[in-house]
């Protein structure tokens, strides 16, 4: 298990991993090809185990805006589909590899920007420690079961976006 268990400091643990491997994956001294595994991985276990543990739970509360949850949903959906683009680029470091990094770069970015300013600050705000931990234990159990499924391969990936 992690350090904690509130739902909120999991997921932004995540967010900073994912801006590390973004790092990563920009660099040319590192193993981009690693860094991108790791990235599809953690990205396709955290958008999953927040769509079938958090996002649902957080429903529930009037002082969270239910629309920006759902909002959450469609941004994972983009993220999913920049990662597949990036992920069936032949060659790591060509231009289209770099372009299409960019573009995960800016949608997962982009995502994670709204999640921390609506839905998390909402739960920090609404939603009490025990519970947070409860949604946490959740979120950390079913993050952990989809990393041991591969679900970063890229045909998982691809079954993740077209269904």
């Amino acid at each position: 298990m992690a350090e904690t268990q509130d739902v909120v400091e999991l997921i932004l643990q995540d967010h900073r991993r994912m801006e590390d491997l973004f790092h990563l994956m920009r660099s040319v001294e590192a193993d981009r090809a690693a860094a991108l595994r790791e990235f599809a991985a953690l990205l396709i276990a955290h958008a999953q185990a927040e769509e079938a543990e958090v996002y649902p739970a957080l429903k529930r509360y009037k002082h969270i805006d239910d629309e920006e949850v759902e909002h959450g949903e469609h941004e994972h959906d983009e993220g999913n589909q920049a990662l597949l683009d990036l992920m069936e680029v032949a060659e790591v470091g060509s231009e289209e590899w770099d372009s299409k990094l960019e573009a995960l770069v800016e949608a997962v970015n982009h995502h994670t920007d709204e999640e921390e300013r609506t839905i998390l600050n909402g739960a920090r705000e609404n939603v009490a420690m025990e519970r947070r931990e409860e949604l946490g234990a959740a979120f950390w159990e079913e993050r952990g079961r989809r990393l041991k499924a591969d679900c970063g391969s890229v045909d998982n990936v691809r079954r993740v976006v077209h269904s």
